[in-house]
């Protein structure tokens, strides 16, 4: 029962996050409900994947957006891929960047399929308020898709590298209807309620039609959100980009470029010489304090 649970929960919210990631989360949900365990090697091996860098030293904050986002991170925890980023946290970095006096350019370093859309309008607003005091670059290094997208719209320009792709704008969510499995097995459920809606779209009976047209109308919500958000940032018009800007597919670079969805191709070593900085690569590490902080934020993915 605990997995219908996790998975009705996961469901609950839209979208903006990549189909396949997102079945890949419920599937190890599956696997953990289970009693699948991460073995110490592949735990070691997660966490030898990316880090988050620090600051660059000098006048640019280098600020990571890896992974599946969510508003809270920690509810994602061992199923949502190695990086992943919490709004909470990474507004609270931008803020502090856009706070500091001796900041005065902010590069998004971004590798992201998207996530939950909860906070991501909020941040997107903040990042493109801005634009009106600092330059803020959204670096894809190498996928901006959905969500990340979303935030990536809203910099004063976005820079793909040579393999990077973006876009998959579009909001979706899902229903699991386990009545029949539960059926199979003996099993069933009685819900005890209050309240006309308490219940709708629970995973214990079919979804109603009543129920269908509630989450498309949260569906229909958040797109409309995502569509004027990237409008805005990106100079266009919401039926420019609901018509041009992929329909919800991932773009490559050049056709970014092409479909005025990016501004420019370059490496993140290439966009950080524009600002006089040295290669990401000579980041000054951070602290043994911080990094453990930063870890226990990291999730593990199968």
């Amino acid at each position: 029962m605990k997995y219908e649970h996790i998975v009705a929960e996961v469901f609950r919210r839209p979208w903006a996050i990549l189909p396949e990631k997102l079945k890949a989360i419920v599937g190890f949900i599956a696997f953990a409900a289970a009693g699948g365990r991460l073995s110490k090697e592949q735990v070691e091996a997660i966490q030898a994947g990316p880090r988050p860098r620090a600051n660059t030293p000098g006048t640019v904050a280098l600020i990571p957006v890896f992974g599946v986002i969510a508003h809270r991170m920690s509810a994602f925890s061992e199923i949502s891929g190695p990086g992943g980023t919490s709004i909470q946290k990474l507004t609270e970095t931008f803020r502090k960047a856009m706070e500091d006096p001796g900041v005065k350019a902010i590069v998004f370093e971004i590798d992201s399929p998207g996530g939950t859309v909860d906070g991501v309008p909020e941040l997107a607003q903040e990042i493109y308020d801005g634009r009106s005091k600092k330059k803020i670059v959204a670096h894809v290094n190498t996928m901006a898709a959905s969500a990340a997208y979303w935030l990536a719209a809203s910099a004063d320009e976005i820079v793909v590298t040579p393999s990077g792709e973006v876009g998959s704008i579009g909001v979706f969510a899902a229903h699991e209807d386990f009545s029949k499995a539960l059926e199979q097995e003996g099993i069933k459920v009685s819900l005890v309620s209050a309240g006309k809606y308490k219940t709708e779209n629970n995973p214990y009976e079919p979804l109603s039609e009543e129920g269908r047209a509630s989450i498309q109308a949260a569906v229909d919500a958040f797109y409309g959100m995502f569509i004027k958000a990237v409008a805005k940032g990106r100079g266009s018009t919401p039926a420019v980009v609901r018509e041009g800007f992929g329909q919800g597919r991932m773009v490559l670079a050049q056709d970014a470029i092409t479909a005025g969805m990016a501004d420019k191709i370059a490496t993140l070593d290439e966009t950080l010489a524009r600002f006089g900085v040295g290669t990401a690569s000579s980041a000054k590490p951070m602290s043994s304090k911080s990094m453990d902080m930063l870890s226990r934020e990291l999730a593990l993915y199968e």
